[in-house]
């Protein structure tokens, strides 16, 4: 395993994170992602914190969406991050979910092409040119980033669409620098993704190797089996309620997704998973994430890498991060 990244969210202090990404870098790990999903904590603020901190770790977004931000202040939000941590930032980006997006009042029309034009606008403005574009979900007339203090060259900023239905897949491997392979999905998930991958590639005139494949892994590290196994039980019972896309990406039963769904609340309640994550069987717990001992999470991983990952990107569940992140050291 020769490349391996952090995932965090939110389940911890947000500056017990700045330790974790600080003992993941000197454990030889290449990346730590932040998440940005649920209305918790966004991902720039961390990111910038994990860049003050650090002197080598990559930093991404894993990942922000493309609708909240206005282009011209997510490129100026990049082009910050990566003053902080030159070379290192990696912009993951995705066409977010519903219910949430709806709830919010957000419309995802045509979510192929707004990504499209995202990725567009964004690359040019962080390559420094002055951009004028007239396109449906982005309009600028003549706007470059205004660098008063720093470098004027362009930057290099990684970007990596968190992709999961198999057009968006496509788009990414003929537009982007990589994808961002979701989570919760069994690892032969991956062949299709490749696929569309390599077809989007070819419209480029690139190929397969030259997309990135970072992928999201749920792992749960305990000594004790049965304790990494609940772990993850009660994460899932929230994400197949809460993520449908993602339900439906790893194949789980509807029935057992929407006897989830008229349990949980939104948000969940601590008291609501306990109720309901016995919905969740375990051979969906062994199919979708690397579970149980650090021996048998590692053998999980491996599976992923088999089938086209090329960094796993480890999110830990359950409460002893350090003990992940030991399980995968890389020196």
């Amino acid at each position: 395993m020769e490349r391996v990244a952090l995932y965090l969210q939110d389940s911890h202090d947000l500056r017990d994170g700045l330790d974790y990404v600080r003992y993941a870098e000197e454990k030889g790990f290449e990346a730590v992602w932040q998440a940005e999903s649920r209305l918790v904590r966004d991902a720039i603020v961390p990111m910038a914190a994990y860049a003050a901190v650090t002197e080598r770790i990559d930093i991404g977004s894993g990942v922000i969406n493309n609708w909240t931000r206005n282009i011209g202040l997510l490129a100026a939000t990049f082009l910050t991050l990566d003053d902080l941590a030159p070379g290192r930032v990696i912009c993951g980006i995705g066409a977010w979910w519903d219910p949430l997006a709806k709830n919010v009042g957000i419309d995802r029309r045509k979510p192929l092409t707004a990504m499209r034009e995202t990725v567009e606008v964004l690359r040019r403005l962080l390559n420094m040119e002055r951009v004028t574009y007239h396109g449906e979900f982005h309009y600028v007339d003549g706007i470059e980033l205004d660098v008063v203090h720093g470098r004027r060259e362009p930057r290099d900023v990684r970007i990596m669409i968190g992709a999961t239905g198999p057009k968006m897949m496509e788009m990414t491997g003929e537009i982007a620098d990589g994808a961002v392979l979701n989570y919760c999905v069994p690892p032969e998930y991956n062949l299709m993704a490749l696929e569309m991958l390599e077809a989007g590639a070819k419209k480029a005139g690139r190929t397969l190797d030259d997309i990135d494949r970072p992928q999201l892994v749920v792992c749960s590290v305990d000594h004790d089996h049965d304790k990494a196994i609940d772990y993850t039980r009660e994460l899932l019972t929230q994400y197949l309620a809460q993520q449908p896309h993602i339900a439906k990406a790893s194949g789980v039963s509807m029935d057992v997704v929407e006897k989830i769904q008229s349990i949980l609340g939104w948000p969940a309640t601590h008291e609501q998973i306990q109720a309901a994550k016995h919905l969740v069987p375990d051979d969906l717990i062994h199919r979708i994430s690397a579970s149980g001992t650090p021996d048998e999470a590692r053998k999980k991983v491996k599976e992923y890498i088999d089938n086209g990952c090329t960094c796993p990107i480890l999110y830990p569940v359950g409460g002893d991060f350090k003990l992940l992140i030991d399980t995968f050291a890389q020196n």
